[in-house]
């Protein structure tokens, strides 16, 4: 069953991390162990998250969620140019996402959202 479109909330993972999440079972990448929370993003923050952070990195990973999982453990933050971002202090369990795509690159090596994206 789809999600909400306005309750999504997506993880972006690259190669090495999706094999450690794999592993775990969880996320844990060594930004969000930095920070102190995991790193989300919106349908509309997505695509700029991929250009600023993910250029040029093949088989990345776009994770989708639904952010009611979340409960209050989700925040919404101020971050990058004063947009609120979703913010996860607790684990991001692999087995709550409802779709994981692998992401191709463009001919600029950005990773594109995957054509069956919005329902």
């Amino acid at each position: 069953m789809p999600i909400d479109a306005k309750n999504r909330v997506f993880k972006i993972l690259n190669s090495t991390d999706w094999a450690l999440a794999q592993s775990l079972g969880h996320s844990k990448t060594a930004l969000d162990e930095g920070d102190g929370y995991v790193h989300l993003s919106t349908r509309e923050q997505v695509a700029e998250t991929l250009r600023l952070h993910y250029a040029n990195q093949a088989n990345t990973r776009l994770l989708e969620y639904d952010r009611g999982t979340f409960g209050t453990a989700l925040k919404w933050e101020e971050s990058r140019g004063g947009q609120l971002f979703p913010h996860l202090y607790d684990t991001l369990r692999l087995d709550l996402a409802h779709r994981v795509w692998i992401l191709a690159l463009d001919q600029s090596g950005i990773p594109q959202l995957p054509p069956d994206l919005d329902p």
